[in-house]
């Protein structure tokens, strides 16, 4: 799903079962888990230069990365409430 130290698994590293749950069963949980990988390889090629990006630009790329980041918590703290 992710790159090591980026993967949902490292990020929650307590919340192991509530993910593979959230995988398994919640397709919305899916498209944000694709999402936050798919913003991580943007920001990491731009942070390493690979790429050209205005500062704003990125600031928005890693905001979205956080909101993304918000949301999942919230399912893993709905799923482990179950």
């Amino acid at each position: 799903m992710s790159e090591a130290g980026h993967d949902l698994h490292a990020l929650f590293p307590d919340h192991g079962p509530a993910l593979h749950m959230l995988k398994l069963e919640n397709p919305h949980f899916r498209v944000l888990a694709d999402e936050h990988h798919d913003l991580e390889v943007q920001i990491q090629r731009f942070e390493a230069g690979l790429a050209a990006v205005s500062d704003e630009e990125l600031e928005t790329l890693k905001k979205r990365r956080l909101f993304v980041l918000d949301e999942i918590s919230a399912l893993i703290t709905n799923e482990e409430a179950v």
